[in-house]
């Protein structure tokens, strides 16, 4: 069994071999994808760089689920930490992340996400990292942002961080958030947004207003990132009938 196996989590037989021989290949593989990659442009790094400054060096960088390939190249160097799921699953996305260089807390908005955020509260509010979330992940709906981010904005004392990135050249699933993949040697932009600042003292009332500030932010700035490059990106799942899919607005953590 792997050696951080879970107790919670129900191997298979074979997923050792998956850890020590495979993994290792797909992790070479994804570097070398990930080092072809060409950044032509960071929009608004200033805003970072402020917030940061403002902040005692604190964030919790947000962006969606589809966006999720470049961003551990870009973040592995601000000392990021995101949460994932507790689930075999996870465990795979957890040692890939590990290995590109962010770390990790165990747990979603599908298992185990309230000790996973406080944990992350606690590293962040000592220094040892800053935060990442996919905030409409890991099942969507796409592009709704759900409310885990602004409670740890709040409770760790550190600005929201929206960031999104867009590319030339890429492969779009058909997932319920349709995936990109850049190809190989793609172009890529990078945009950070205005920080939001949660206030400690925030009712609900004012946690929903961020949140939603959150989301906006996020699609404005994907939009931005496509139109560098023409047009923007799909970003839902179509159905045969040709009709997106839209599933019930789930906002908890």
């Amino acid at each position: 069994m792997p050696k951080r196996s879970n107790r919670s989590i129900s191997y298979r037989w074979y997923d050792p071999l998956i850890f020590y021989i495979l993994f290792p290949i797909v992790t070479f593989l994804l570097k070398l994808l990930l080092s072809s990659y060409r950044l032509i442009r960071v929009e608004g790094e200033e805003l970072e760089k402020e917030a940061l400054a403002r902040s005692g060096g604190k964030a919790v960088y947000c962006s969606w689920h589809q966006r999720l390939v470049f961003h551990p190249l870009y973040l592995s160097k601000r000392g990021v930490t995101v949460m994932v799921s507790q689930s075999r699953d996870g465990e795979f996305a957890a040692r890939l992340i590990n290995a590109l260089g962010l770390g990790d807390v165990r747990g979603s908005s599908t298992r185990g996400g309230l000790g996973a955020l406080i944990k992350l509260k606690q590293k962040i509010l000592a220094g040892e990292t800053n935060g990442g979330m996919v905030v409409d992940g890991p099942l969507g709906p796409a592009r709704v942002a759900k409310k885990g981010a602004v409670t740890l904005a709040q409770k760790s004392r550190a600005p929201l961080m929206p960031i999104m990135w867009g590319t030339d050249r890429c492969r779009v699933l058909n997932s319920w958030d349709r995936f990109i993949i850049p190809k190989p040697f793609a172009k890529i932009v990078y945009c950070h947004t205005e920080p939001i600042w949660v206030p400690e003292s925030a009712n609900d009332d004012e946690l929903e207003i961020c949140r939603k500030q959150l989301e906006e932010s996020l699609n404005r700035a994907a939009k931005w990132c496509d139109e560098q490059f023409g047009k923007e990106m799909p970003w839902r799942k179509i159905k045969k009938d040709g009709i997106p899919e839209t599933g019930p607005v789930d906002t908890s953590i």
